[in-house]
């Protein structure tokens, strides 16, 4: 529907629609580019993913992400999309921006990179480039609709429609984030407009997310939960294969941690886990080693190879193993040996989008520049987390963010 130019409506060259990492990045760029710009956002407080990233540290990028391979930290329809923003925009030029803000940081674990003080620095640092760009912020500020209007002298093509009044704009950018945690505002409010476009969506699902295993199969497992050890963990088969070494843990309802989150983005419904207690170690050459030479209890030897919870929980369920290990059946060790090296289950499912880091899916990448961020639509763009690019967790979907809001904001 084309809308007419109202003389009551507030005129900008962009409005930028969702105040989080994306968004705020894009308008602070664009503004200091020239633009006028108009940030918008539903919530009265910006960037909450932000603020709670990293507990409360922001992990804000990862030094080993590959700028000649980006795509091999991401996951999408078509993970090569993501390549052209990733690699003109660097996690190196956001860190020296950080540095340029006098943001002290560390690296905390493969590449991830955390401020040392709270991440309200990163939102700060973020509303300080916008605040150079004369960016004008609306917050709170419900979007009501966004139409066409019949374009006029000043090139506007958008009328945006809102709770503070009507905004006419050339170009509008979605940054409105996927559904993950609800409890901070999240939407499909990207989606719909997409949809309203007539633009793709790949259906969303949660990502980086623990999953859940059906309660009696649980049972005798939900007693370790708080445990944590690293693990190798595997999903999927022949070339779909995907491993992580990572640290898990369990809890009352099932998996979590670093490995379950890295490797949920990957997990397919009704396929099993493959996970590994004790990585590096030759766990049947050690037990058998230990029924030769001693006359510990079979669960003492396995408590020096793996946590002594895990080796009583799996110990506990077999009785042939309820005695010394030189006793112990030569069978019933090499089954215990396969359980520690190779065990395998099938989760039920997931915690959903209240636990889930990110979303998965989102406005299909087939209508979206991935130079510009520019949709089929003209002058309609789309950024960050609302897209189909899912990062892996410890700082990459942040550094998406950064990298298409720059691309985005150098095309407007």
């Amino acid at each position: 529907m084309n809308t007419p130019r109202s003389p009551n409506a507030s005129r900008f060259d962009v409005v930028v629609i969702g105040a989080g990492a994306a968004g705020l990045f894009c308008a602070g760029i664009a503004g200091q580019r020239g633009r006028k710009v108009l940030l918008l956002d539903h919530s009265e407080r910006v960037a909450e993913k932000i603020r709670i990233s990293g507990g409360g540290r922001a992990n804000f990028t990862n030094r080993e992400l590959d700028v000649r391979a980006p795509q091999r930290h991401f996951i999408g329809d078509n993970p090569n999309f993501c390549r052209s923003a990733l690699s003109r925009y660097a996690p190196q030029r956001f860190i020296d921006l950080v540095q340029k803000h006098g943001i002290a940081f560390h690296e905390k674990h493969k590449g991830q990179l955390f401020c040392d003080g709270p991440s309200q620095q990163i939102i700060d640092m973020l509303l300080a480039e916008c605040a150079a760009g004369s960016v004008t912020r609306w917050q709170p500020c419900k979007v009501q609709e966004v139409a066409v209007r019949t374009e006029g002298s000043d090139g506007s093509r958008y009328r945006v429609q809102t709770d503070r009044g009507s905004v006419d704009a050339a170009c509008v950018v979605v940054a409105t984030g996927g559904l993950s945690i609800p409890q901070i505002g999240a939407s499909d409010f990207g989606y719909k407009l997409a949809t309203q476009f007539g633009l793709r969506v790949v259906t969303p699902r949660p990502a980086l997310v623990p999953l859940t295993f059906a309660g009696d199969a649980w049972a005798p497992y939900a007693e370790l939960s708080g445990l944590a050890l690293p693990v190798q963990i595997e999903t999927g088969a022949k070339k779909e294969r995907m491993t992580f070494l990572e640290d898990l843990l369990f809890t009352h309802r099932g998996l979590s941690g670093p490995a379950v989150l890295q490797i949920s983005s990957y997990w397919k419904p009704g396929t099993p886990l493959t996970l590994d207690f004790a990585p590096g170690i030759d766990i049947a050459a050690a037990l058998g080693n230990a029924k030769l030479h001693s006359k510990r209890r079979t669960a003492n030897e396995l408590a020096s190879l793996v946590p002594s919870r895990l080796a009583d929980a799996w110990v506990g369920q077999e009785g042939a193993l309820q005695r010394p290990i030189n006793e112990a059946p030569d069978r019933a060790i090499a089954a215990l040996s396969e359980r520690i090296a190779r065990w395998q289950i099938t989760p039920s499912g997931t915690e959903g989008y209240k636990k889930a880091e990110v979303t998965a899916g989102g406005v299909d990448t087939r209508d979206i520049s991935s130079q510009t961020m520019e949709s089929k639509q003209p002058g309609l763009y789309f950024i960050g987390e609302v897209v189909d690019v899912t990062g892996w967790l410890g700082g990459y979907n942040f550094q998406w963010a950064w990298a298409s809001a720059h691309a985005c904001a150098e095309a407007l």
